[in-house]
């Protein structure tokens, strides 16, 4: 079955860059979008980018394009997050999400069924 697993997570200072990874350790190879999102405190979880296996993405969240760039290892079924210029307000726990289809509503939370335990990024001074 899915077992996504994210890591990568940790305390940086404002304008530095982090790398998150996730990978479904259970290699089903049957996942097909794979996304990224966060919780801020206090916050509901939010949507920040979402990359399919073929033909569909990658896509953003406003608050995110430009700085941050999710790609795929389709053999490994896994997904990173390049989070570059890293504000404090990033600072949020950050969950993988994969769906075994691809749906315009890539960026709701309902879309998908397999979730990771999450990562916490704390930005800093």
């Amino acid at each position: 079955q899915v077992q996504l697993a994210e890591s990568g997570g940790g305390l940086v200072q404002p304008g530095d860059s982090r790398r998150l990874s996730c990978e479904d350790s259970g290699r089903t190879g049957s996942v097909y979008t794979m996304a990224w999102f966060r919780q801020r405190p206090g916050k509901e979880r939010e949507f920040v980018a979402a990359i399919a296996r073929s033909g569909h993405g990658p896509f953003y969240a406003g608050s995110v394009k430009g700085r941050f760039t999710i790609s795929r290892d389709n053999d490994k079924d896994a997904i990173f997050l390049q989070m570059n210029s890293l504000k404090p307000e990033d600072t949020a726990i950050y969950y993988c999400a994969a769906g075994l289809f691809f749906s315009s509503s890539y960026d709701k939370v309902d879309t998908y069924v397999y979730w990771g335990q999450g990562t916490q990024v704390t930005v800093s001074s």
